[in-house]
């Protein structure tokens, strides 16, 4: 389902999604489509953030867009020296 429709469904909570598809711009990941797993309290939201396996992700409907930022290592871009 696309974001926007998780977000009506569970307004104004913490969200344990599958990320179904994105697309990146810049050093974005733009989510476009999710697969909702459950709701998250959230005073546990912050703990299974971290035990989310790869590919699922806890995000806040809040949220207009589903953004994650991709942080890029300096010291692994290739290049002379």
């Amino acid at each position: 389902m696309k974001w926007q429709e998780a977000r009506k469904l569970f307004p104004n909570q913490f969200l344990l999604v599958s990320i179904l598809d994105y697309h990146e711009e810049d050093d974005k990941k733009i989510v476009d489509e999710v697969a909702p797993i459950r709701t998250i309290s959230e005073k546990d939201a912050n703990k299974e953030f971290f035990r989310a396996k790869e590919g699922t992700i806890v995000y806040h409907t809040s949220n207009e867009e589903f953004v994650i930022y991709i942080r890029r290592d300096p010291l692994m871009k290739v290049g002379r020296i």
